[in-house]
């Protein structure tokens, strides 16, 4: 076996490995050439090298963790002996073997107690027998009781049928895909704000007057096991579309856009759904030890085979990554993203125009992931990843409305709402609004008011009737 000469170096590099992980996942995946050429110089310097360990160094994907690109490498390679040169090698291959899955050392998955009589416990209903007999139906709670947009009560796909309910809100009260606290609250604050209920000012709509809306409580979640978590959430979700409801999916951390959009792919079939993903990341990390993380829910997607790169739209990207080799592989993949930075050379009118008309292509169905941290963090305080330079809420209340109005919208999520991160109430506030701008849309789908840009004539300009001709006249 090879032994270290130079401890001080070792450490340093298993130092530095270690903080691999934190790094964004996608800046460690960018391509560079196959091959490093060294110049001649360093002839003397790499003279003591096997060919295995000269390979190894002129192969970027091995070294890129130590030395970003190939200046600083030969950089570093010119500081050193031959000797330490060899040991920087050695220290490279050492730390990349202990970091691998090594089958009889590594425990490959983590083993459930089968054999525990409450093995399910988690996920099972009460059965009906328990419960007196009753009609099925949405079930108006007394006074007081808090629901999602003060609708009534629904517990099984029973109750959605025979109450013809249009609309399905539910929550999904997992944080194990992201490792921030607090996301697993956001049903409950969503629920206890209010503000997703009553007339919309705008456009003078009350989508509870207009919809068949319900509570269909918390799906179960097991926050010790993201991945029995998915496959339950998956059901629920798809439960609720078979009946012919939409599904609206108060999360919860954004792993929940795997499940939710597997849930409805299984019932609309694979090709028929259109996804616009409101982030401030792009969520496709790939090649993590985790299936499913709340920054790899569309990569686990494409993978598993339920949608494709071409079926999604992203708006609002603006973290450190992608880079551009991801920018590139996004491409490739045809996904179509509308940054922020397009934005501010843009404008958002016209990035929304593009947004709304990629939406509209052939009618397809659409399903609408809106993770909160899309807002900026002035506005939006209690969410586990916040990125500043975001949009408003006065932006992403009327693309909200006029999405669900004018297109085929089949499920909505909202999630990353993390309240115990906000001291004030303003985090529930914004999602509220946000949300009672969906139930807006559909409702005003429902009753054909879907052109676009439309507002009630009574909000403007105290009801002048040439208020639209002016309008445009000022917009020339």
């Amino acid at each position: 076996m090879f032994k270290f000469k130079n401890k001080t170096l070792l450490t340093a590099m298993l130092a530095l490995s270690l903080s691999g992980p934190l790094l964004a996942q996608e800046e460690q995946e960018e391509k560079a050439p196959e091959r490093v050429e060294f110049p001649a110089e360093l002839s003397e310097r790499l003279s003591l090298l096997s060919e295995e360990q000269l390979t190894y160094l002129s192969t970027p994907a091995n070294t890129r963790r130590y030395a970003s690109d190939t200046e600083k490498l030969i950089e570093a390679i010119s500081k050193r002996t031959a000797q330490e040169v060899v040991e920087y090698v050695e220290a490279m291959r050492w730390v990349a073997d202990q970091q691998k899955f090594v089958e009889g050392r590594d425990q490959a998955s983590i083993p459930l107690n089968t054999a525990d009589p409450d093995f399910n416990a988690w996920l099972t209903r009460r059965p009906s027998s328990f419960d007196p007999t009753r009609e099925a139906g949405p079930i108006a709670l007394p006074r007081g009781v808090p629901t999602f947009a003060g609708a009534p009560l629904a517990l099984t796909p029973e109750d959605l049928i025979a109450g013809e309910v249009e609309v399905a809100i539910v929550g999904a009260p997992l944080n194990m895909g992201s490792g921030w606290r607090d996301a697993d609250h956001g049903p409950l604050v969503m629920r206890l704000q209010g503000g997703m209920a009553g007339n919309d000012q705008y456009v003078q709509v009350n989508a509870n007057s207009e919809l068949n809306i319900v509570d269909y409580g918390d799906i179960a979640i097991d926050n010790d096991n993201t991945e029995r978590s998915m496959q339950h959430v998956r059901a629920i979700v798809r439960e609720i579309t078979e009946t012919g409801a939409i599904p609206f999916i108060i999360g919860g951390d954004h792993s929940l856009e795997y499940p939710n959009i597997a849930g409805l792919v299984d019932v609309v079939g694979k090709g028929n759904l259109s996804v616009i993903h409101f982030d401030a990341h792009y969520d496709v990390g790939r090649g993590g030890v985790h299936g499913i993380t709340h920054g790899s829910p569309i990569y686990r997607l494409l993978k598993d085979g339920h949608i494709e790169g071409k079926d999604y739209i992203q708006v609002g990207l603006r973290s450190g990554s992608p880079n551009e080799e991801i920018y590139k592989w996004l491409q490739e993949e045809g996904f179509r993203y509308h940054s922020m930075a397009e934005v501010e050379r843009f404008g958002w009118d016209w990035v929304l125009e593009r947004v709304l008309a990629e939406a509209k292509e052939g009618d397809r169905k659409l399903y609408i992931s809106f993770d909160v941290d899309v807002l900026d963090p002035s506005y939006i305080v209690g969410t586990g990843t916040p990125v500043s330079g975001g949009i408003t809420p006065r932006e992403a209340i009327p693309i909200m409305r006029r999405l669900c109005a004018e297109a085929n919208v089949v499920g909505i999520d909202m999630v990353e709402v993390a309240p115990a991160l906000d001291p004030t109430y303003t985090t529930a506030l914004h999602s509220a609004a946000i949300a009672k701008a969906c139930l807006t849309g559909l409702a005003m789908r429902k009753m054909g008011l879907t052109d676009p840009h439309y507002l009630n004539p009574t909000t403007l300009d105290h009801a002048q009737d040439d208020y639209q001709q002016r309008y445009v006249e000022a917009n020339q």
